[in-house]
């Protein structure tokens, strides 16, 4: 045959499995293999391809050691020419100045860089990609090393060893250009290694050594052999440090994922290259008689299965080379597959599931919610965010989370899949940030975990979030959750950070501490206003139960809504009442804006505010749909209709909307609610002062005493010394507290500071007269409360008692039975890794409460003791106002009656405060009797603000005004600058901040509204109270048996949210009422409790208590302490109130009701 003939016409292959080839025409019999040889003789020439390898290897290697061995003998020869050197310079050291300079002129030339240097440093920078030409030669490199294995893969179809004639084969001349590339790259290596022999060792180097000298043999010899041209597959190990040079892997899970799937089928492809060799070729001792015809392909699916140990036996390897080889590998290969193959498809599931980047759907809104991601933080936020009363939630949220979620919380995400998409990352890494398109995103909302041990740490971490989030978008609204109140100003540190654009700060310390201070002002208050805004499913009960109209009430939330242009001019009284009358719609506020266009939130302004067009009010309702009644409401198609379900758009609206005026709204977001405008003030008084009405109305206060902080919303004192308020057992019991608050706290050194001021504030709000105020006495550990008392020293009537609330001597000693409030705290409740453990202290205490017993006559017994009697008692005021109050009852002589409030942060923890009511564990804390009765408070309500403040901005507002007592932004940005309130003169701009609403406790056993006590309906009550006291009613503080005839019935109460019109009234009833600012009780010294318990002796706030001869004979004299506005005259004075009926007594007598007296405001004219 000629050179470059294949001869496979000639070869008749014999089928028969005796591996024997008979060639036609010849004589000659050549033994069974793939290899087709080029001459007749069957001659191999594969020992001259190897041997170009071996040689090029071990001669290069004993030329390197040879070098080392000669340069090593040279430096030792010179060593000891330089030892003798500096022998003579000791003996010549009298003339060694010649022999120095002499030297220093042999030594400069030394520390120059020679050529040789220069060349080895430019061919470093060259192969370390370090430049752009280094670069691209690292990546040409690679890329050519792949090519050079494709057209291995090419010719491994071919026989191992072939006549190929370099001028007319096309891939031979490829593989020769690259090898060509592959010798120069070689080169540059070898100049730039440090240490030529371990360069001379490396794979890389190696894989040279057997895969370039055979290309220039196979030109020489016109011949080729496949040989271990397979080694070019392990410079796939290389992939990841390309991909790393073009920055294409950026995370370490990329870059993880790369090198184990370039090591594993770089290692799987080298080893089936081996066996294809051998297998087609024969062991050389045999004469290659005993090879088998497999290809490259069959011997990769080889190794696959003996890797994986499965070994199915349809193809193995025969010779004694493959199989020796096969012994040894399977011992690596079945390490390397059990170990690379499961972190391989861990990462690569991981990676397609939560390493992902978030595509916005056109039209549709998302927003991102990072930090304290758990099973019930998401499951608590999704069931309030994605409630059904929201109408349609087109917002899809994507949560961020360093962690992958478990198994619960991902079938959580499961079941939401539609609106739900969860992502793994940080948003302190921008390319997570870049992820989750936050630029694009409509909100950022960040959870807090509220169990954590350190809540300054948890504060310190979300705002690092937030200056992360700003830094990469200033523009993104972000609504996060704060801890502690005094971090909140680390917020106002961030330049982007913007409450006007609807960045908003959700503190739960604050909310939870102005939520409880409003029950020591109206018990129940705290449970009424968590339902209000939390999203609460209606739940249907048939049976006459208390329950029944405690869920009725649940179902109402806060919405809001444009006002018609039907409700223009018309008085905000008047605009109420035709909303709950016809429109079925409680109205509570409005957003009023001036003359100089600021915004204010305006709770239940006065007659003199009138309805603009565009007005932003704020309802009570139980769906957003009822609530588009007070936008569709239309006098003229309306006024007739007695359904409210048949207000709907009517042509007068179409009308309106086709031709737009120019005061109309903008266009409401985020399903009801409107970002505040630049120009909103953050005042929340009731009114502006330009609209005060009158200008007698402001208490004529002397200008040089500072009775009030600098902003007119709180009393205020100059700063105490704390030895000055400490009670003794002893001081406290002479001191005969009652009609006070009482605080347990529970705390040391190292406890985490609960933030007492935010307690204290809204019970020093100025919209109270100075004899309104009632005293506070804190019980705890000493340690404690001077830590906090840096933030309480300029508030009045505050007193500490060191002790511990589980002590009796110590309640008893602060007349815990004659208190308005006992509220009951814990800053230990996070230090405790029980869950179940961590109300401990608060419940112990509740419990012990509950359990005391106390004799009717110790009020007398200790006022006796002090040889002191309230000057006045027999004195009485005429009675001329339309002031009307309720008769008390005697003192209460079981702790069980006492009104507490405790606080508990695991919800199921609520079962134990009880022990006469059936709560199952696993009942929701809405659902259970002590939260429904206000004696419960857990932080976790708080969640749903979150979503709440989403979806209106406002309603944060609002909630704040409500419950702190009228703290703003200005004060936030004082109290971050000083961490105290600063004293200010009296001016008629602060001492109009007094006039705004507070919310208070109306008793219908007597007074102006008694004759609807009995059987009334309450929306005439409503109206009544709204038409002469402007007094807005919300709700009803009702005895929980009111329904029942037992003859003992409980004195537990319950809450029930915006009764209907029809709701029958029953004399025991409390009413949550918004009443005004009554600026005549400071001029005419006559004041009133707004709060009320289940049956303890209510008296205002005092010091003193009435001897018990007095309060004995209530029944048929009720008499009422006033107080006046002066601390230093605080003597009561009797005002003589009418004497009940018997029928209405008895009815008292019954249900044993202990509740406060609300004199109503001034009356108001009617409106023409």
């Amino acid at each position: 045959a000629s050179g470059g003939s294949r001869m496979s016409n000639n070869i008749n292959y014999n089928k028969n499995p005796d591996s024997s080839v008979s060639i036609s025409k010849m004589d000659v019999i050549i033994p069974f293999s793939s290899d087709v040889p080029c001459d007749n003789n069957g001659q191999r020439m594969w020992w001259a391809f190897l041997a170009s390898s071996m040689v090029t290897f071990f001669g290069g290697l004993f030329i390197i050691l040879l070098w080392r061995t000669l340069k090593y003998l040279w430096t030792v020869c010179c060593h000891c020419n330089i030892k003798n050197k500096e022998a003579q310079k000791v003996i010549n050291a009298q003339t060694d100045g010649p022999v120095k300079n002499q030297d220093e002129k042999d030594e400069a030339p030394a520390s120059e860089v020679g050529w040789m240097t220069s060349v080895k440093d430019w061919a470093g920078v060259m192969i370390s990609a370090q430049t752009l030409t280094g670069r691209v030669l690292v990546v040409l490199v690679f890329a050519l090393s792949i090519g050079a294995l494709g057209i291995y893969f090419i010719d491994s179809s071919d026989p191992i060893e072939s006549c190929q004639n370099f001028y007319k084969d096309f891939t031979l001349q490829i593989d020769m250009a690259f090898n060509v590339f592959f010798l120069l790259y070689f080169g540059l290596r070898f100049i730039a290694a440090n240490d030529k022999l371990w360069f001379w060792l490396e794979v890389n180097s190696v894989v040279d050594f057997f895969t370039v000298p055979p290309v220039f043999v196979s030109v020489y010899l016109n011949r080729s052999w496949l040989g271990l041209r397979f080694l070019r597959a392990l410079r796939l190990i290389q992939f990841s440090e390309i991909l790393q040079f073009l920055n294409i892997l950026k995370t370490s899970n990329s870059i993880k994922l790369v090198n184990l799937c370039s090591i594993f089928i770089s290692t799987w492809l080298t080893a089936a290259g081996f066996i294809h060799l051998v297998e087609n070729s024969g062991d050389p001792w045999e004469n290659f008689q005993n090879s088998q015809p497999l290809s490259y392909w069959e011997c990769v699916y080889l190794l696959m299965v003996t890797m994986s140990t499965v070994g199915y036996g349809d193809v193995c390897a025969k010779t004694t080379l493959g199989r020796l080889f096969m012994v040894f590998f399977i011992l690596g290969g079945l390490a390397m597959f059990a170990r690379y193959v499961p972190e391989i498809a861990a990462l690569i599931l991981n990676r397609k599931k939560y390493r992902g980047s978030y595509n916005s759907t056109r039209g549709r809104k998302h927003i991102v919610v990072c930090g304290h991601i758990t099973l019930e933080s998401v499951s608590n936020f999704l069931k309030d965010f994605l409630h059904k009363d929201r109408d349609d939630v087109n917002v899809e949220i994507v949560f961020l989370h360093n962690i992958s979620p478990n198994l619960e919380l991902e079938a959580l995400f499961k079941r939401h899949f539609t609106q739900v998409e969860f992502y793994q990352g940080s948003v302190l890494n921008p390319h997570d940030l870049a992820r989750v398109k936050i630029e694009s995103a409509d909100a950022c909302l960040i959870l807090a975990n509220k169990y954590c041990a350190d809540p300054d740490a948890e504060d310190a971490s979300n705002i690092m979030r937030v200056i992360s989030i700003k830094n990469y978008h200033p523009k993104i609204r972000i609504i996060t959750q704060m801890l502690q109140y005094h971090n909140k100003a680390h917020l106002l540190n961030i330049p982007s950070w913007n409450w006007k654009e609807g960045d908003d700060a959700i503190c739960l310390a604050e909310l939870k501490a102005g939520f409880i201070a409003q029950s020591c002002l109206a018990q129940g208050l705290s449970t009424m206003l968590a339902n209000l805004f939390s999203m609460r499913s209606f739940i249907k009960i048939e049976e006459d139960t208390w329950q029944k109209y405690y869920l009725e009430g649940v179902a109402n939330e806060m919405y809001t809504e444009y006002l018609s242009s039907a409700f223009v001019g018309l008085s905000f009284p008047t605009v109420c009442e035709l909303c709950y009358v016809k429109l079925k719609l409680l109205l509570i506020a409005i957003e009023y804006k001036s003359e100089q266009r600021e915004s204010s939130i305006l709770i239940n302004p006065g007659n003199h505010v009138k309805m603009q067009e565009g007005t932003l009010g704020f309802f009570i309702a139980s769906d957003a749909k009822e609530v588009k009644r007070a936008f569709f409401y239309c006098k003229a198609c309306h006024d007739d209709i007695t359904d409210p379900k048949r207000i709907k758009k009517c042509g007068c609206k179409r009308l309106e909307d086709e031709h737009p005026s120019t005061l109309s709204p903008k266009k409401k977001q985020r399903n009801g609610g409107m970002r505040n405008s630049p120009n909103c003030s953050p005042k929340m008084m009731r009114h502006d002062p330009l609209l005060i009405p009158g200008n007698e109305q402001i208490e004529n206060m002397d200008v040089n005493v500072k009775r009030y902080d600098s902003t007119g919303m709180f009393h205020w004192c100059p700063s105490k010394e704390i030895e000055k308020v400490i009670l003794t057992r002893s001081e406290a019991s002479m001191t005969v507290l009652s009609g006070h608050v009482v605080v347990c706290i529970f705390g040391d050194v190292t406890s985490a500071l609960v933030g007492l001021r935010n307690l204290v504030m809204p019970l020093r709000a100025s919209n109270f007269h100075y004899h309104e105020l009632k005293h506070i006495v804190f019980v705890g550990s000493l340690d404690y409360l001077r830590r906090e008392w840096e933030t309480l020293h300029n508030f009045p009537k505050v007193s500490i008692l060191p002790g511990t609330p589980l002590s009796r001597a110590d309640l008893r000693a602060v007349n815990i039975n004659l208190c308005d409030m006992c509220v009951i705290l814990s800053a230990n409740q996070n230090n405790i890794d029980d869950a179940s453990l961590q109300d401990k202290e608060c419940i112990l205490a509740s419990l012990n409460i509950k359990s005391m017993q106390f004799d009717d006559s110790i009020g007398v017994l200790q006022a006796n003791s002090q040889g002191f009697t309230p000057p006045g008692m027999d004195r009485s005021s005429p009675d001329n106002s339309p002031v009307h109050g309720l008769v008390r009852q005697a003192s209460v002589t079981t702790g069980s009656n006492i009104p507490i409030i405790t606080e508990l942060v695991n919800d199921s923890n609520v079962q134990f405060l009880d022990q006469d009511d059936d709560d199952d564990p696993d009942t929701e804390l809405y659902l259970t009797q002590p939260f429904a009765c206000g004696t419960a408070f857990a932080v976790s309500v708080l969640d749903s603000l979150m979503s709440a403040t989403y979806f209106n901005d406002n309603i944060l507002t609002l909630i704040r005004t409500l419950v702190t007592g009228g703290a703003t932004p200005e004060l936030e940005a004082l109290l971050a600058e000083e961490n105290a309130l600063r004293g200010g003169y009296s001016t008629p701009q602060t001492l109009a901040n007094r006039d705004r609403c507070r919310v208070a406790q109306l008793a219908l056993y007597d007074g102006p509204f008694a004759d609807l006590g009995d059987g009334g309906c309450y929306g005439d009550l409503f109206c009544k109270a709204l038409k002469t006291y402007n007094m807005l009613c919300f709700g009803i503080y009702r005895l929980r048996d009111a329904h029942l005839t037992a003859p003992s019935p409980c004195t537990k109460r319950y809450v029930i949210t915006n009764p209907p019109y029809e709701f029958e009234l029953v004399p025991t009833d409390l009413i949550f009422c918004l009443m005004q600012f009554d600026h005549n009780a400071g001029q005419s010294r006559t004041s009133h409790s707004s709060h009320s318990s289940h049956s303890s002796s209510k008296k205002s706030s005092s010091v003193h208590s009435i001897p018990a001869t007095n309060r004995q004979n209530r029944s048929s004299k009720a008499q009422k302490k006033w107080f006046t506005d002066e601390p230093e005259n605080a003597y009561p004075r009797n005002i003589q109130i009418k004497p009940m009926s018997t029928h209405m007594a008895n009815q008292v007598n019954q249900y044993k009701s202990t509740t406060s007296l609300i004199p109503p405001i001034r009356e108001v004219e009617d409106e023409c």
